[in-house]
């Protein structure tokens, strides 16, 4: 419905904390697929990693313009310019660099971190 909720949130949480592989990549997908057609084509992905490339902060050796087209070219198996959620989470299991990404997505390692040193900071 666009809101979520407290129990949502702490099911998503839980999830992201405790869940086994195959759900957390079947929930990133639903996060990824931003208008929820099913699938999720280049500008969605692409502006996924730039947020993700924007939360982490670091740099990278490539640009999220080419990580983005890196990822389809090995990922998209149909080639339709899209990709479903198998394609998904059979590349994501296949390619070391997609899965790393997709797993750091939602580490909040960081801005649990951050949150302590302002704590402390006060």
């Amino acid at each position: 419905d666009g809101y979520i909720d407290f129990m949502e949130y702490v099911a998503a949480l839980s999830l992201v904390l405790r869940g086994k592989m195959e759900q957390k990549l079947r929930w990133y997908f639903k996060l990824y697929d931003v208008d929820g057609n099913g699938c999720i084509d280049r500008h969605e992905l692409l502006n996924i990693i730039k947020a993700i490339r924007a939360i982490n902060g670091g740099d990278h050796e490539t640009s999220a313009e080419e990580f983005t087209n890196r990822v389809f070219n090995k990922i998209d198996v149909n080639g339709d310019g899209e990709l479903s959620l198998d394609e998904f989470v059979e590349g994501a299991r296949k390619d070391e660099e997609f899965m790393e990404v997709m797993m750091k997505s939602l580490d909040l390692s960081h801005i649990v971190a951050m949150i302590n040193n302002r704590r402390h900071s006060v």
